[in-house]
């Protein structure tokens, strides 16, 4: 059983976060180890599997980016730990951010460390532009493979940009 079934919802980039936070809580309830302490030990594990799924899917279907990794894994499209290769021209533009990015460190220039900031927090909004129909206006089986691997590009693009404004704090 996956997430989404689970949680009795559609595969989506972007579930609706009010009703992950219900699914979430009627079902924590429903499955709460205390309420089975009377229960065989069968049960009993069969419950705390459940309710550590429960846990797992709200974790996963609280984050964006956990989502967008996970349905991508439904979809046979993204392995655990792969080594995805960026675009060289993506890698190009991100190596020149990070040459600016070395020069205002080494300078202590706060207002340009802040520029960068902005820059890459537009180039990720440019990343977006060509998947956010896909994105938004998902549904299961209506989508093709090839623009679910528009969908990873921009996944491993945007994981990239990430480490990058990680840094920067």
């Amino acid at each position: 059983m996956n997430y989404f079934e689970l949680y009795d919802i559609p595969v989506s980039f972007f579930p609706d976060a009010v009703v992950v936070k219900k699914k979430f809580y009627e079902l924590s309830r429903k499955y709460h180890p205390d309420f089975f302490s009377n229960a065989g030990k069968e049960e009993q594990t069969e419950v705390l599997e459940k309710s550590s799924l429960i846990n797992k899917a709200f974790k996963t279907l609280a984050d964006n980016d956990e989502t967008i990794k996970y349905v991508l894994q439904l979809k046979g499209l993204l392995e655990e730990e792969e080594k995805y290769k960026l675009s060289p021209d993506f890698l190009m533009e991100v190596m020149e951010l990070n040459e600016q990015l070395m020069d205002a460190k080494m300078e202590d220039d706060s207002v340009a460390v802040s520029n960068i900031k902005s820059a890459i927090s537009n180039f990720q909004s440019h990343i977006y532009e060509p998947v956010h129909q896909i994105m938004e206006q998902y549904q299961e089986g209506l989508v093709s493979e090839k623009e679910l691997l528009q969908v990873k590009e921009y996944y491993y693009q945007k994981k990239y940009l990430n480490r990058i404004l990680a840094g920067l704090n």
